[in-house]
């Protein structure tokens, strides 16, 4: 029996070193050890054979099952190798190997809030429209109701373009004359939103020379001052993902509506910090102005060709930039245009972050 099994274990090792391959290999240890192989078999009749049989022939057909296992493994080893040296010596790329880690973008606030304002409102029935950042004085000031004698004008407010023109030009001050050209080129009912970069003479830690700011605007027939605040609930709540949030419509002035109000949302102090939501007149609470709102001046809807008396509608715009420190918790508005790679590690969105009113528009 022992001299059997030598020569059998001698047979196979020899099948062993002669596979070229993987397929070969396999093919050897189906042969030995499997469900009906030679070794499998032996180590079956174990069972028939007394005690004293079993003590004097079981470690040697044991010993034979370790030795051509071990000879497989070690041979599959080295034909994978041998395989896959073959293959990087043939192939430019080798796609089973870890690929070197990439760098990877992200997306600032300013560009996510953007996308969340569009998805929020698009839920509304409002598009996103847009237009030349570069105005003339007409579109940005005149046909919205600003006197010559408006301190906007002013040099130290706006900034204004040199050079000879049919009327002065400025950067836009605000998203206002995308209002302006939307009610003159489109038939009414009107319902828009116009976010946008906007231009103003001014810097510290809330504000900048550019920022971002979205206006709406909607006209159409017996539009109310409750369909204003209805909307801007609808919107704040869907946005900072809150169904407590709380208005309050301030009276105010503002050339291109009339009335007009600036609306406050209520927050509560937490852990030191101010959290949109509920507050308002409460003891751990207050209020916080996000935005300025109105109803279309007559002056307005009548410089754009519209009769007033037929046409009515509201408008309201707020800082982009604003919405995002409110949300994300920045204190900060500088660092949004610094440029700091590590400040967009800690606050930038992957790109498959897409807002979607059923995932979150914060997602």
């Amino acid at each position: 029996m022992t001299t059997d099994l030598d020569q059998m274990q001698t047979d196979m090792l020899a099948a062993i070193d002669a596979a070229s391959g993987l397929d070969a290999l396999d093919a050897v240890r189906v042969q030995a050890l499997g469900k009906t192989g030679v070794i499998t078999t032996l180590l079956k009749s174990l069972g028939a054979m007394t005690p004293e049989e079993r003590q004097a022939k079981g470690p040697a057909i044991h010993g034979l099952r370790e030795a051509i296992t071990a000879a497989i493994a070690t041979r599959k080893a080295a034909l994978e190798r041998a395989d896959l040296d073959a293959r990087l010596a043939r192939e430019t790329i080798d796609m089973t190997l870890p690929a070197e880690p990439a760098l990877t973008g992200s997306i600032h606030p300013v560009s996510q809030v953007m996308d969340e304002l569009a998805e929020i409102f698009a839920d509304l029935g409002f598009a996103v429209a847009t237009g030349p950042e570069i105005e003339d004085d007409w579109h940005n000031f005149s046909a919205l109701n600003i006197p010559e004698t408006h301190p906007a004008r002013a040099m130290h407010d706006t900034f204004y373009l040199a050079g000879e023109h049919e009327r002065p030009m400025v950067l836009r001050t605000h998203t206002s004359p995308v209002q302006i050209r939307t009610m003159m080129t489109q038939a009414p009912p009107i319902r828009i939103i116009a976010p946008g970069r906007t231009y103003r003479s001014d810097s510290d830690a809330t504000h900048t020379p550019m920022f971002h700011q979205v206006e709406g605007l909607v006209i159409d027939k017996g539009i109310t001052l409750g369909h204003l605040k209805w909307t801007l609930e609808t919107f704040l709540k869907a946005f900072f993902e809150r169904d407590d949030v709380v208005l309050r419509l301030r009276p105010s002035y503002f050339p291109f509506t009339e009335p007009s109000a600036e609306v406050d949302v209520g927050f509560t102090v937490q852990n030191g910090k101010r959290v949109i939501g509920g507050g308002g007149d409460t003891e751990n609470g207050g209020w916080m102005e996000v935005l300025g709102s109105g109803m279309v001046h007559p002056k307005v809807i009548a410089a754009c060709g519209l009769d007033p008396d037929e046409w009515q509608g509201f408008a309201f715009g707020c800082g982009i930039d604003r919405l995002a420190m409110l949300k994300y918790g920045m204190d900060d508005l500088r660092p949004f245009f610094d440029g700091d790679l590590r400040w967009m590690k800690h606050y930038g969105f992957s790109c498959l972050d897409v807002p979607t009113l059923s995932a979150g528009v914060g997602a």
